[in-house]
């Protein structure tokens, strides 16, 4: 199944439902030309995260089809932030050639994610950790695809960023690894290499923390209001443990965790 997007953009005036779906098309344009833009227009950034999040909307219903979310947050204590990921942005499993469609920045980030075998519909009473996890199907290696609108997107002011699924650009998953819930997270390592050179090495190094079901569970509760529930099939991301890293068409590149395994893409 797919996870319809709630009409989170409605909730704004007029005016602002104006600016984000005005903001929305330059945004579409850019990516689907491959043809960057350097910043909005200073009448249509978003002002507010909600604002940021109605753009993001407007976006994805744009794109069609959501396949999951991503959810990640700057430190173990802050609250999360999350992107729904359309399913035109390319959802692969390990050993794929990605399509060219669409794609010109080529970003990846290691990331560990987590696919839903139950839904976690809307309600008042918060879920517990333990429902959740009972929610889950399997976890997995994983990939982030980043394809942002912007030419360079650090430069970009924040909100405006975010508004554009914070680079989100499809997404890849390795083999389910059976021993997640017993794994050790602060242990967990990462090696990304890309065209067989080495870029990264790193240990319990996602700035959310080591507790990446927190995530999972935020996004169950907190975020319903956006997502109309989390369901069955749905796959979450849960934040990048190796920063963000850019190939060239023709790339391999390979994530490989201590435990959870690896999952590898190669860009035509």
């Amino acid at each position: 199944m797919v996870t319809p997007i709630s009409q989170h953009w409605q909730r704004l005036s007029s005016l602002e439902n104006d600016r984000m779906r005005q903001a929305a098309e330059l945004l579409l344009a850019a990516r689907r030309d491959t043809q960057p833009i350097d910043e909005l227009p200073d009448a249509l950034r978003p002002h507010t995260l909600d604002e940021a999040y109605a753009l993001q909307d407007i976006i994805a219903q744009a794109m069609g089809p959501v396949g999951g979310w991503k959810v990640g947050a700057p430190s173990p204590e802050t609250t999360p932030l999350f992107s729904p990921m359309p399913l035109l942005g390319g959802f692969a499993s390990s050993g794929q050639t990605l399509s060219e469609s669409h794609r010109r920045y080529r970003g990846v980030e290691a990331e560990i994610a987590f696919h839903l075998g139950k839904d976690l519909p809307p309600r008042e009473q918060p879920y517990t950790r333990e429902e959740v996890i009972d929610a889950i199907a399997s976890a997995h290696p994983a990939i982030e695809l980043l394809e942002p609108a912007f030419v360079d997107p650090d430069k970009v002011e924040r909100f405006s960023a975010i508004g554009d699924l914070q680079m989100n650009g499809g997404f890849a998953y390795g083999p389910a690894f059976a021993g997640w819930q017993s794994a050790d997270l602060a242990k967990e390592s990462v090696i990304v290499t890309m065209d067989g050179v080495v870029r990264f090495e790193g240990n319990a190094s996602n700035t959310a923390g080591t507790d990446l079901l927190r995530l999972v569970v935020w996004l169950a509760d907190e975020a319903q209001h956006r997502t109309a529930g989390l369901k069955a099939g749905d796959w979450i991301t849960t934040g990048s443990w190796c920063g963000k890293f850019t190939a060239n068409a023709g790339s391999e590149v390979q994530v490989r965790f201590s435990t959870f395994g690896m999952v590898q893409i190669y860009f035509a």
